[in-house]
């Protein structure tokens, strides 16, 4: 049975937030925690809330459950199913609606999807749109300028792509663009400034990391190259905040161990840079990241490698 959960500060809570330790570059905390174990799962805000999709959960490895939260209360509420679940997806928020595309349906990224599937919260419905141009999973997914840009990914013989292709909301219908320099999956995605980022990721098993940071202009159709990451991994969370890129976590950075990587680094697009922010106490992957104008959350994912571990817990960042 799923477990409800409610974020309420009492004042011994309240006090343990406030005495958290501080940092000139940022200091981490908790949110309200999932209402299960998620792992592999999509993540997007719209109107305010936050919104999760699919994952492994609830003994499922291709879970289509789809939830919503409240940061304003710390509620959940269950939303229409998917109409098909799937691990390893990414959630975009287009003009208040939401889109999910490919992912597995079986361990380890196995039976990928084509799906392309846009949720409407004002109905609160599904509907099935304009398949990918071949079934994947851990797709990189961004919205910028109107658009929707499906990056990378693997595909049903588990190999990484370069496959770039990009949805046009108002004909339902996808065009090919400039392939990814290097084809990859589990990568690192943002848009700012009109430019998409593409970061990390891996060749091919979980080993095989990358640190290149490829960048795409819409304009051009071109892809150039912007600085590394500084610490090589895959299967970490990014998302955009006050106006720099943060990417935490990866998966397997001590194998022998199974721990996960506790990196959390920061890219300002304005100078080109990479800089290591403070670690928590720590590591994850496999979670996903939103970001509101004052916090950073990152949501789910596994404390260990592969599903060991999985996490209930939503922890927060923020800078000063």
């Amino acid at each position: 049975m799923k477990r409800r959960a409610t974020w309420i500060l009492t004042s011994s809570a309240l006090s343990v937030l406030l005495s958290a330790p501080a940092h000139a570059q940022g200091a981490w905390g908790t949110g309200p925690a999932l209402t299960t174990e998620r792992n592999e799962i999509g993540a997007a805000m719209a109107n305010g809330k936050v919104y999760v999709a699919g994952g492994s959960a609830l003994g499922k490895v291709d879970s289509p459950l789809f939830q919503e939260l409240d940061l304003a209360t710390g509620k959940w509420r269950d939303l229409a199913s998917m109409p098909r679940g799937a691990s390893h997806v990414m959630l975009v928020q287009l003009n208040g609606k939401l889109y999910v595309a490919g992912g597995f349906t079986a361990n380890v990224h196995k039976d990928p999807l084509d799906q392309f599937l846009e949720y409407d919260p004002a109905t609160n419905q599904w509907r099935q749109l304009a398949k990918l141009s071949s079934p994947r999973g851990s797709v990189g997914l961004v919205a910028v300028g109107g658009l929707i840009h499906a990056i990378g990914g693997r595909g049903a013989d588990s190999m990484t792509v370069t496959t770039h292709e990009v949805y046009n909301p108002a004909t339902n219908s996808w065009t090919m663009k400039a392939p990814l320099p290097r084809a990859r999956d589990h990568l690192g995605i943002a848009a700012v400034n009109g430019q998409i980022h593409v970061f990390g990721g891996r060749l091919n098993a979980t080993v095989d990391n990358v640190n290149e940071h490829d960048v795409y202009d819409p304009m051009t159709d071109k892809w150039r190259m912007a600085a590394p990451l500084i610490t090589s991994r895959s299967a970490g969370a990014a998302v955009v905040y006050k106006g720099q890129i943060l990417y935490y976590g990866g998966e397997c950075k001590n194998p022998q161990a199974r721990a996960t990587f506790d990196e959390l680094e920061a890219y300002d697009p304005k100078s080109d840079h990479w800089t290591s922010l403070p670690k928590r106490d720590g590591g994850l992957h496999a979670a996903s990241a939103v970001a509101d104008a004052t916090t950073a959350y990152f949501i789910g994912g596994t404390n260990g490698c592969g599903g060991d571990r999985p996490s209930a817990a939503i922890h927060t960042f923020k800078l000063p």
